[in-house]
């Protein structure tokens, strides 16, 4: 090893056992010196006539837990990963892996090589390589076949869920637990009980299993895995594991690799995987920020958002007071959480005591007043300035110094919001996405005078509620929903000129989204936000909340739908189009597929370049968060703004200004540089 070289890899013996350990903290990961520290180790302990076995363990809080993702794209360096396995895995003298933490990706890759597994059964094992479009490139689909078989090995690869340690002994992937806190000296044990069993390679082992497992995961998983490559990938890279010699199915993986890893869809996973780890971070704030205690929440309002924004913090043992209006809409809104609760402890998600032990966490209360000991209060009435003020002036009066009063308001002026009190550096928005208890997006928005503490606390919290924070400026609908307005616009404009809301919904869908913005609409309830007067017709969602048209919940919105919710294209709303069509004058033509793409989601960039100009956002990437986790875009597209730089952000600009569009000063300048965001 060079001077330069960290020495993040060591060797000892223990008799005749030598004991390589990786040390490269914070998990161990793959990087080049790591590579070039086990060439020259493993060298080392085969050169050796004393040593009749090597134990491989690592220090820190885990065993290898994968790549050095940061070393993706950049020129090679140290030696390569898999001529250092296949050297391992030729070792004449039996290898054991000793596991703690996590085993995963190419830590796990690394550990298939050896010829002996033993983990704590803490620890954790598994390929989720496909998670970033990607597939275990190291021979991972090729050993695992030999070893666990190919019905668990195509499951593992392709949906890339961790195994516990336990459940890997039952399979075969470990062959020993060992103590918890013993794993050192009893692996030491287990290799030196190996030295007259010897080694044995993976790669000479017999594939095992039925193949039919792969068609029988491709068919259960056919709707989760729509638009995506790596899954079907992974499953063709085991298929091949089963039908050819081990050499050419590791060239056979490779080659899937390759594709995979110069392809889009990675760029755009992995481009996720990064911005929703950076999104935590808020610019201009020193890390060492001391953050507000938050240990007991109120609620107000027991609707539907309420009782699922005070689920996610009964499910981490925080005791929550809610509080509503009516007697009746509380009892309605606790039976509500007690129904979801219960659900989910059917489903084994929970033990009955543990929902119990939620529930007596709640304090239901009709007053105000019950909010005084709070921490952090979020209120979550409907969309009404009036109201939310007249809430807030009061909260003023009653909560505690110190105490975070948010709103989770969708749209409104969360600054004037905070006007109505004495203390708005205190106040802030935080937009739970429906249902709050499920979806992970939190948008956290900042007033003009909310104070720093306060906004580091409210991220915090976030995370620790199992939700993926991000930092959204005071605007019209913050992120998420003023970018969604555009699209919505353009949707009802394109039923007039000729589409049909199947049309719309389809060309959405075939992209990648879980459903269009007339499905959505159907879903969500077309009369939210409608001005409730029967006798005001002013467009076509007018004229459907006049006739009763209010989506799903009514068997008819957009669409027409049956006793199972089943969708058909409707005869009344295609009447009704076409009345409107009439009166504004508007002739009926062909509108093509690639018209809708360029008027629908082409000026949600646009709107995302207006809204980094103006600093809502504090990067382009954090707008590919709250798109990716708040309204379903295809994590394989990467979120509006990183798809911008795949589609060509010069062709975007162009066919906005051929429609007529005002193109976002930053998006020219980054047309004219042909770049993306």
């Amino acid at each position: 090893m060079s001077d330069e070289t960290p020495n993040s890899v060591t060797m000892q013996k223990d008799g005749e056992v030598a004991v390589i350990i990786v040390n490269n903290p914070p998990v161990n990961a793959l990087s080049w010196h790591v590579r070039e520290g086990l060439k020259t180790h493993f060298e080392a302990a085969l050169a050796d006539d004393g040593v009749k076995a090597i134990v491989l363990r690592c220090d820190g809080a885990t065993f290898i837990a994968g790549a050095d993702i940061s070393e993706f794209g950049k020129p090679p360096r140290g030696p390569d990963f898999n001529a250092v396995l296949n050297m391992i895995e030729a070792a004449p003298k039996p290898v054991v892996a000793a596991i703690h933490g996590t085993a995963l990706g190419g830590g796990l890759e690394t550990a298939l090589v050896c010829h002996y597994r033993i983990a704590v059964p803490s620890a954790k094992l598994g390929v989720p390589e496909v998670k970033l479009g990607l597939l275990p490139g190291a021979g991972g689909t090729q050993r695992l076949p030999r070893v666990v078989g190919v019905e668990a090995a195509a499951t593992m690869t392709s949906l890339g869920d961790p195994v516990p340690a336990p459940k890997a002994k039952e399979m075969g992937l470990v062959d020993e637990l060992a103590g918890e806190d013993s794993l050192a000296a009893d692996a030491i044990a287990f290799a030196r009980a190996r030295i007259a069993d010897g080694p044995r390679p993976t790669r000479e082992r017999e594939v095992f299993g039925d193949v039919a497992a792969i068609e029988q995961l491709k068919t259960a998983n056919a709707k989760r895995w729509r638009g995506f490559e790596a899954p079907y990938a992974n499953l063709a890279c085991v298929e091949a594991a089963t039908r050819l010699p081990f050499d050419e199915g590791l060239a056979f993986e490779r080659q899937e690799f390759m594709k995979l890893m110069m392809g889009s869809q990675s760029a755009a996973q992995r481009h996720i995987f990064f911005a929703e780890r950076q999104a935590a971070k808020i610019d201009g704030l020193p890390k060492d920020i001391k953050l507000r205690d938050v240990k007991k929440v109120g609620i107000i309002g027991a609707g539907t958002m309420g009782g699922g924004i005070m689920m996610n913090f009964l499910q981490k043992g925080i005791p929550c007071t809610i509080v509503e209006m009516q007697q009746e809409a509380l009892d309605r809104g606790l039976g509500v959480v007690r129904k979801n609760y219960d659900a989910s402890a059917a489903k084994g998600r929970f033990k009955p005591e543990q929902v119990e032990s939620m529930m007596g966490l709640i304090t239901p209360s009709l007053e105000l007043e019950a909010l005084a000991d709070c921490d952090l209060i979020i209120e979550a009435v409907y969309e009404n300035m009036d109201v939310k003020k007249e809430i807030f002036g009061k909260l003023d009066k009653i909560a505690k110094p110190g105490a975070i009063l948010a709103s989770n308001t969708s749209y409104l002026d969360v600054n004037e919001i905070a006007a109505s009190t004495s203390r708005p550096g205190d106040v802030l928005g935080m937009h739970f996405f429906s249902p709050a208890n499920v979806m992970k997006l939190l948008e956290v928005v900042r007033g003009d005078k909310t104070a720093d503490d306060v906004l580091a606390t409210a991220m915090a919290t976030g995370k620790k509620i199992g939700k993926v924070a991000v930092v959204a400026g005071v605007c019209h609908g913050f992120i998420g929903n003023r970018m969604l307005a555009p699209r919505q616009i353009e949707a009802q404009k394109l039923l007039l000129e000729g589409a049909t809301p199947a049309q719309v919904d389809k060309v959405h869908v075939d992209f990648g989204m879980p459903m269009g913005p007339f499905q959505m609409s159907d879903l969500a309830g077309v009369d939210i936000g409608w001005h409730r007067d029967p006798n005001r017709i002013e467009s076509i969602r007018d004229a459907l909340c006049a006739e009763g048209r209010w989506g799903q919940k009514k068997q008819a919105g957009f669409y027409d739908y049956d006793d199972k919710r089943n969708p058909s294209e409707s005869p009344r709303v295609a009447e009704i189009i076409e009345e409107f069509r009439q009166k504004a004058g508007v002739e009926k033509r062909e509108i093509s597929d690639q018209e809708i793409v360029e008027r629908t989601l082409y000026p949600m960039v646009n709107e995302g370049a207006l809204i980094l100009e103006e600093g809502k956002a504090q990067r382009a990437s954090d707008i590919d968060v709250v798109w990716i986790y708040g309204y379903g875009w295809p994590v394989y597209r990467g979120g509006p703004m990183f798809w911008a730089g795949l589609e060509g952000t010069d062709k975007i600009a162009a066919a906005l200004e051929k429609h007529g569009f005002e193109v976002a000063p930053l998006l020219k300048e980054k047309a004219a540089a042909k770049a993306g965001f």
